[in-house]
């Protein structure tokens, strides 16, 4: 009886070892996957199951996934068939479907997706605290840069503002402002990121320095409802009720009449303080 329940301990043993060497295979294998095509030959893939593939269908149709299938099937390594998988699913809001796909692409080309998915997490899924984190980590292994259109510090700073921790927000905002002027003159400051820094201020009863960027953002962009819309509050604030009720009106028409937040995806996503008309 000892002998028996000694062998079956020993057979257990051996058992997990088994398994758990197992699981450390495939997880090294996974690790170190590496494309057995050229990258003369990934294009090539690329080109049939993307350009004459997944492309010659709806975006949002399952044509479109399966055709990039196709593609992974022969070569799995490739980012761009990956993020191509996601994108649709996120323009759709299914931020959980598309997420494991984008980790995908930033697992086999880290370099030209994390910065992009750091942009997704921000403004797509919400997950304002893993933004800051991929973009902190990407800037650290890469440095500073722009993913549509605006630097990783604006993205950041706008996740701390949708954090409530708008001292923070207000901080970033103000480097990258400076540093848009030093290195390129205030002619390339971006309405955008006026009335971002603007709010900032707003949250923090800073209405007069709130004021003086939204004025700033109304140069580069004069129908931006959404900046007049807070601009109009801020005179209330201030005891200007007249004034403050022309502006409001002037941004209700400019609303009506479609001058707002004018970022491509935001035809996808509403974007922090855009104003919710009545």
């Amino acid at each position: 009886m000892k002998y028996l329940k000694k062998h079956l301990l020993t057979l257990l043993f051996i058992s997990v070892l088994i398994g758990c060497n197992h699981k450390k295979n495939l997880k090294t294998s996974e690790e170190n996957e590496v494309s057995k095509f050229t990258q003369k030959q990934q294009d090539s893939l690329i080109e049939v199951h993307l350009k004459n593939g997944a492309w010659a269908h709806d975006t949002y149709s399952q044509e479109w996934q399966k055709e990039i299938d196709k593609g992974l099937k022969k070569d799995s390594t490739v980012a761009y068939f990956w993020q191509q998988k996601a994108m649709p699913l996120f323009k759709q809001s299914k931020y959980e479907l598309g997420m494991p796909f984008i980790d995908k692409a930033v697992k086999y080309n880290p370099k030209r997706w994390q910065d992009y998915r750091a942009f997704i997490k921000c403004i797509f899924s919400k997950q304002y605290k893993d933004a800051i984190v991929d973009f902190r980590n990407y800037q650290d292994q890469y440095g500073y840069g722009f993913v549509m259109d605006h630097s990783y510090n604006f993205y950041i700073a706008l996740s701390y503002l949708q954090l409530n921790e708008f001292e923070k927000a207000e901080g970033i905002f103000e480097k990258d402002y400076h540093k848009t002027i030093q290195e390129n003159k205030e002619g390339w400051l971006h309405h955008l990121d006026l009335f971002y820094y603007g709010i900032s201020k707003y949250e923090q009863k800073k209405y007069e320095e709130a004021l003086e960027l939204f004025d700033k953002a109304l140069e580069i962009y004069p129908q931006f409802s959404d900046v007049q819309y807070y601009k109009a509050k801020i005179l209330y604030k201030l005891g200007k009720p007249n004034e403050g009720q022309s502006i409001y009106k002037d941004a209700k028409e400019n609303a009506d009449k479609g001058y707002s937040i004018n970022e491509d995806n935001a035809i996808y996503e509403r974007y922090p303080y855009q104003v919710r008309w009545p």
